[in-house]
């Protein structure tokens, strides 16, 4: 069908109003994005975007990530008119209960959404992540005359977007790493909330973004589709990646509101509406009106995506022919399939009093991954030397685009979102490493990666006031208790280093949540398993380590990570004055809590009420295991700067605070 400009006009309405109807009969929303960002959006659908509405997971299509989510009824809108599975009765149950079309864009609920959205900057990092995924796969697969991984990531990002700091940490590093198939379309209208963005962003963002080395244009009006056309033309043959700022203008055609914060987030009511259309030429009735002419000319997208698709089957199909080791290899990783034998000849620790930190052995256990699993992708916010998370043998990816080791730099909240960003590419297990101090500036995309039900990994190591001199800054105390309240995120806290070796297995066999894979700065014991139950129960999330003395326990001790030490050591002494006492490694709450209740029971039985748990972080959520006729020894207040065994001893988490509780527990005084 041919482009008229008539046609054009009238398709870039349908997709303004639809969101703007849409908006309107939810009585809640956001029409100043849709409606002033409506033409650049039409560009990049109709002459750029690579993609088929009838298979969303195509692993070769440009990925589109709309990072000012709140505008989501301008992606529901071209996901509909272009052929997604996605009902105009969708569009019009917007941010309704049980619908596809929620405030805010959710991947895994609405064909075609790349990424969930919202959130502001987030969308800006996970594409940055996205555009790392396409280039390694490009430079680990592709081969002379078979360019089988070539695909772009696209975005609109907003000004709220490009002010929170995790844009502005992963534009830097896309700018480092030269990341040319990212193009991201600015949609400057100048507008926030409150008012004018002069209120408080007034810097020059496309020099900025000049500084971190993108490729920078303008556009000067937002309406210029063939202006918008040239400019992603042009930016597709820079090597850097490219920001495109486009002029545009917030809640576009409405009478008083156009250009103004009341455009933002507010419905813009029926005379408001009627307005705009009166103004822009289109009928006042019926409501969701889509034009025969509009919709036929979006459908060629399910033609043109069948077509590219299957001239990339065909591609595939040569390329396996000629490389059947590297096709087959690749299919599996697009596919998310474990290879056979990817958990055999893993690290087996000896007993050893002395033992390793927990982040050493977690270290050994991801290099003898590493050589099974090729997918595995990642690095630390500049910390690879503490955490443990580099890859022998591997170039960085910096260097090297087929290298799997990233350097991310001290951006730890950027490198939570482009982890994120390559787990919705597909064909990585991605995984971040820091501090677990600082989960605190990881937050967001560790809760975006749960909802999303992403596989994303993140090992936090330095995991309590065994930090020692470092101090309460870089002692996490409330941490544990704040990633154990994110829905669908598995923490894992392993007790020695083969607990370490099935918590990594854990990680990787769950595929559908994020892992949280928190470790010790120092040495702990590696448990004699030939007297202690093996560490492989740590998959049921906590299992019974010994029953020490004879007939039925009289108190239960239970512990995660470091403290599962303590609790042996109180144990076994408890145990020589004539008490029975169940010792419990309690590696994770998550799978616990997810066993059947006869399990739970044979764990903890219900009759035995004295329970004492033993944590250095703070008691929240502990009680749920301990029952309220059960204790808790945890800590109540920051740490101290002294060495580990000082700080310990003198917050009181030691085995001997632990024998005199449980004695407190057993005469009935605790």
């Amino acid at each position: 069908m041919e482009e008229t400009k008539q046609l054009q006009d009238q398709a870039i309405n349908t997709i303004r109003f639809l969101s703007a109807d849409a908006v309107q009969q939810a009585d809640s929303g956001h029409p100043g994005l849709p409606m002033g960002a409506a033409a650049m959006a039409y560009a990049l659908w109709t002459r750029h975007l690579r993609h088929n509405p009838a298979n969303p997971h195509w692993a070769n299509r440009d990925r589109f990530v709309l990072s000012g989510g709140h505008g989501s009824m301008l992606l529901y809108s071209l996901l509909h008119l272009t052929g997604y599975d996605l009902s105009l009765e969708e569009l019009k149950s917007f941010r309704q209960w049980d619908s596809r079309t929620p405030g805010h864009p959710e991947y895994g609920l609405t064909p075609g959404v790349e990424a969930t959205t919202g959130p502001l900057g987030q969308g800006f990092a996970n594409g940055v992540g996205m555009a790392m995924a396409e280039a390694h796969l490009a430079a680990v697969f592709n081969r002379r005359g078979h360019d089988l991984i070539d695909h772009y990531t696209y975005a609109i990002v907003t000004d709220g977007d490009l002010m929170e700091g995790v844009a502005s940490e992963a534009a830097s590093l896309a700018g480092h790493l030269q990341l040319g198939k990212l193009i991201y379309l600015y949609d400057d209208n100048r507008i926030s909330i409150e008012g004018s963005t002069a209120l408080a962003f007034t810097e020059d963002r496309g020099r900025r973004f000049e500084a971190y080395g993108w490729h920078v244009l303008h556009v000067a009006d937002g309406q210029d589709v063939d202006g918008v056309d040239r400019a992603i033309s042009e930016a597709k043959l820079d090597p850097r990646p490219s920001l495109i700022i486009v002029r545009t203008t917030i809640g576009y055609g409405l009478p008083t509101r156009a250009g103004t914060e009341k455009a933002h987030g507010e419905p813009p009511g029926n005379v408001e509406l009627d307005g705009a259309k009166d103004l822009l030429g289109w009928p006042l009735e019926p409501r969701f009106l889509i034009p025969d002419e509009s919709l036929a000319f979006f459908r060629q997208a399910v033609e043109k995506g069948a077509a590219a698709e299957s001239e990339w089957q065909r591609q595939l199909d040569a390329y396996c022919a000629a490389y059947p080791r590297d096709g087959a290899e690749l299919m599996r990783r697009l596919g998310g399939e474990l290879p056979g034998g990817w958990d055999m000849d893993l690290p087996e620790f000896p007993a050893d009093d002395k033992g390793m930190a927990t982040r050493a052995s977690s270290g050994k256990v991801l290099n003898a991954l590493a050589t099974k699993l090729p997918e595995l992708f990642g690095g630390s916010a500049d910390l690879a030397p503490s955490t443990k998370t580099w890859l022998t043998g591997v170039p960085s990816f910096d260097s090297d685009p087929a290298g799997r080791n990233v350097h991310f730099g001290v951006r730890e909240h950027a490198m939570g979102a482009i982890v994120n960003g390559l787990a919705y590419h597909g064909g990585f297990i991605p995984y971040g490493a820091t501090f677990l101090v600082f989960s605190d500036y990881m937050r967001p995309p560790i809760r975006l990666a749960a909802l999303s039900h992403l596989g994303s990994i993140t090992v936090f190591t330095h995991d309590s006031i065994g930090v020692g001199e470092d101090g309460p800054t870089h002692q996490p105390i409330e941490h544990l208790a704040a990633l154990r309240a994110i829905p669908n995120l598995l923490v894992l806290r392993p007790a020695d280093a083969n607990e370490v070796r099935e918590a990594w297995k854990a990680t990787i066999v769950h595929r559908r949540r994020p892992t949280a894979l928190v470790l010790t700065r120092q040495n702990l014991p590696t448990l004699d398993r030939s007297r202690f139950a093996p560490a492989s129960g740590l998959h049921k999330g906590a299992y019974i380590l010994a029953d020490l003395g004879d007939g039925k326990p009289e108190i239960i001790l239970m512990a995660t990570g470091s403290e599962v030490a303590l609790i042996v050591d109180a144990g076994q002494r408890l145990a020589e004055k004539g008490v029975s006492v169940r010792l419990v490694s309690f590696p994770s709450w998550e799978l616990f809590a997810e066993q059947d209740a006869a399990y739970r029971d044979e764990v903890l039985p219900p009759d035995v009420t004295r329970r004492l748990a033993v944590e250095a972080g703070v008691a929240q959520g502990w009680y749920q295991w301990v029952g309220s006729r059960g204790r808790v020894l945890a800590l109540d207040r920051f740490g101290a700067s002294a060495p580990a065994t000082d700080v310990f001893e003198n917050l009181g988490i030691t085995a001997t605070h632990v024998m005199e509780m449980a004695g407190k527990l057993l005469d009935g005084r605790a």
